[in-house]
């Protein structure tokens, strides 16, 4: 019967037979499986727990789409389904970043007489890679100023190589250098303590330094406290007892735990019934005083003593030399202390005189604007640069406390006149320092406010909120 047929007939019928069959294999074997694959694809990301209910969906053209060929299915069909795939196949290219590896490192304490060389020489290292590191970009050279006390440290790979130096100043500072593609580079990292203010008061009993320190207050503290109201309050003579004294202060802190104490903030004392308060306050020019409410300079033009001692012989015009032996005017006051001790120069001015001078000794003679002139004498030595015509600022040493002239013992003598005439340095009313300028005065009215707030309204507290103007 076959023979009947055409051959060209026979094989178009083979052919239909076996699309046929294909269109079976590859077709859904039932429509409810045919919609779940749909929903599982469009709705995969929104609502995954619709999985286990696929059953009630309808069959809906995607179902169709899915069992056409790949070349006649609607063109927005396969984005979804590449949509679908995209996190499988995210998965499966994503790069996996190694862990670094861990280094193994060593530390020593600088000890006087260490070198970089022999700091190198225990850490198994030779002089050739030592110069790379100091030779390295950044701050890398600054590793060659080591100091006792200090510590550096090591880090080295699992081969022995070095990656990392680290020297450790301080607390707060560090030098960090690291190996890079070509060579070291170092970075100098500096930490910053966390400052809170603090409050403390106190009634003096008997002497400012044991009613500070029984206040809370450290030694540092309360010279600082002596040295802001020092120009008109004298802390030997002065103080009766009965006087009050309050601080606003920063502690510092670092990781939660107090490494140091800052700056005096504001402070309030009063003496024999007159109370002065200073505060902090640093201008646009960066240069910081403390001031009144009101704006005027607590510090005076002059120092009144430029020394930190006692008087062993006061201001007296009619004093017998205890040299000499007669009576001869003992122009300037006499001020006791152990040999070598600084003697500051009493304001800004320039050097008039510097070296040996009859019965002073060694002397120096700094003018002070127009009028003013002082005047140390009896120095063991003169600082170095001190000659005439050199300006010098307020608070720099000048010389050192000693007995040379005509003198029984080591003291400085120290002599204030005005337009050449002697006067008594501890009881002359001094020139006050310049105020804050007018131009500035709404810049430090802003900036003081809330110390002054926090002063006045902290009695008994410890711990003050202060904002950041105050800072």
């Amino acid at each position: 019967m076959l023979k009947t047929f055409p051959k060209k007939h026979l094989i178009a019928a083979g052919t239909l037979s076996a699309v046929v069959g294909l269109a079976f294999v590859l077709s859904p074997g039932d429509p409810a499986e045919a919609g779940r694959t749909s929903v599982s694809l469009d709705q995969a990301d929104s609502k995954p727990e619709e999985k286990a209910q696929p059953e009630t969906a309808p069959v809906s053209d995607s179902v169709v789409a899915s069992s056409q060929p790949e070349a006649q299915r609607p063109s927005d069909k396969p984005e979804e389904i590449a949509k679908a795939d995209q996190p499988a196949q995210e998965t499966a290219s994503a790069p996996v970043t190694p862990a670094e590896p861990e280094l193994d490192w060593q530390r020593f304490t600088i000890k006087s007489g260490d070198s970089l060389t022999t700091l190198f020489k225990k850490a198994g290292f030779n002089s050739s890679l030592m110069f790379s590191v100091i030779h390295g970009e950044g701050d890398a050279d600054k590793l060659e100023r080591l100091y006792a006390g200090e510590s550096i440290a090591f880090a080295t790979d699992d081969s022995g190589e070095l990656q990392q130096v680290e020297l450790t100043r301080n607390r707060l500072e560090s030098l960090h250098i690291e190996r890079q593609d070509e060579g070291f580079a170092g970075q100098i990292v500096t930490r910053e303590p966390e400052p809170r203010p603090v409050y403390r008061h106190g009634v003096i009993d008997d002497s400012l330094y044991l009613s500070a320190r029984d206040a809370g207050l450290d030694d540092r503290l309360t010279m600082e406290m002596a040295g802001i109201f020092g120009w008109d309050i004298d802390f030997v003579y002065d103080i009766r007892k009965g006087d009050k004294f309050e601080v606003l202060y920063q502690d510092l802190y670092l990781d939660d735990e107090k490494i140091d104490t800052g700056n005096i903030l504001a402070a309030k004392f009063i003496n024999r019934g007159k109370e002065t308060i200073a505060l902090r306050y640093t201008d646009e020019n960066g240069d910081t005083d403390y001031y009144t409410p009101d704006g005027h300079s607590l510090r005076k033009a002059i120092l009144r003593t430029p020394i930190n001692a006692r008087v062993s012989s006061p201001f007296n015009l009619q004093r017998r030399h205890p040299v000499l032996g007669v009576v001869r005017p003992h122009e300037g006051t006499d001020y006791a202390a152990p040999p070598g001790t600084p003697i500051k120069a009493a304001g800004n001015g320039r050097v008039v005189s510097a070296g040996w001078k009859g019965g002073y000794g060694r002397a120096v003679v700094i003018q002070h604007g127009d009028n003013i002139s002082t005047l140390y004498a009896h120095m063991r030595a003169i600082a170095k640069g001190m000659r005439s015509g050199v300006r010098v600022k307020q608070g720099q040493t000048i010389g050192y406390l000693g007995s040379s002239g005509l003198a029984t013992g080591p003291h400085l003598h120290y002599e204030f006149r005005i337009n050449g005439v002697p006067r008594n340095s501890r009881s002359v009313k001094l020139p006050d320092a310049s105020p804050v300028p007018k131009a500035e005065m709404a810049r430090f009215q802003a900036k003081t406010q809330t110390l002054l707030t926090a002063l006045n309204e902290a009695r008994g507290e410890r711990q003050i909120a202060l904002g950041p103007e105050s800072e």
